[in-house]
């Protein structure tokens, strides 16, 4: 007897297939010296990464950017410019600055008021650093095709 599978099944299958390919690439280690080199040196983060689940969503982040980056990648690979992609997914790469920020507000020790500026900015260049490394790296896989 046959089993039924939908279309959504094939494609959430396909999907995961394409992401646990995709993270291969990526090292702990790279997560960890990023974390330390966009975080570190803020005051407020610093005093909080010391806690590992501040730093764990700070990674959850990462790759959730990095695999946004290489699922739109396959627009740059047919011939779209790298901003224009950007475009495409603007809304799901705000929605993990704001969540990363959020997190990190919600969790610090009350100095946010007058960093907090700062702050979200260096959430912003986390998440865009790494979204535009997932796209590379799809376009390179794109171009090998490893899709």
């Amino acid at each position: 007897m046959n089993v039924i599978t939908t279309l959504n099944d094939k494609r959430r299958e396909r999907q995961v297939k394409y992401e646990r390919s995709v993270l291969r690439d990526l090292s702990i280690n790279t997560l960890k010296e990023r974390v330390k080199q966009y975080f570190g040196s803020t005051r407020i983060a610093s005093s909080i990464l010391m806690n590992t689940g501040i730093e764990e969503a700070c990674y959850d982040v990462a790759l959730e950017a990095y695999l946004l980056g290489a699922k739109f990648s396959k627009f740059g690979f047919h011939g779209e410019g790298i901003e224009e992609v950007r475009l495409r997914c603007m809304r799901e790469e705000k929605h993990l600055m704001d969540t990363l920020y959020n997190f990190l507000l919600y969790w610090g020790s009350g100095h946010e008021g007058a960093m907090s500026e700062s702050l979200f900015y260096h959430c912003e260049q986390y998440v865009q650093v790494w979204w535009r490394e997932g796209f590379e790296k799809g376009q390179r896989r794109h171009k090998l095709r490893l899709h």
